[in-house]
């Protein structure tokens, strides 16, 4: 079963490669969506989907992130389907 889900994670998560990070770890997973830096600079944001493990693994990670960065929270929520994501994971 597929699901796709947006996450805000807030904390000190912009300028210690939170998103390339983000972007390998959902790679690793066979997921599709994207990352991007939030406009105000303690956030990071994706959308993600594919297989519900993964996408389960990808919320667990999100909560530590790389080394480098400080995670205060994660939003998750639910989004429909999209049949048009066709690309390995992607920054915006």
């Amino acid at each position: 079963m597929a699901k796709r889900i947006h996450a805000v994670v807030t904390g000190r998560v912009q300028n210690v490669g939170f998103r390339m990070w983000a972007l390998h770890r959902a790679e690793a997973q066979g997921l599709t969506g994207w990352v991007k830096n939030s406009v105000d600079y303690r956030k990071v944001e994706l959308e993600a989907q594919g297989d519900d493990a993964a996408i389960d693994d990808l919320i667990r990670d999100l909560y530590e992130g790389p080394p480098s960065a400080r995670v205060t929270s994660v939003e998750v929520d639910s989004r429909s389907l999209d049949e048009g994501d066709d690309f390995a994971f992607h920054m915006r």
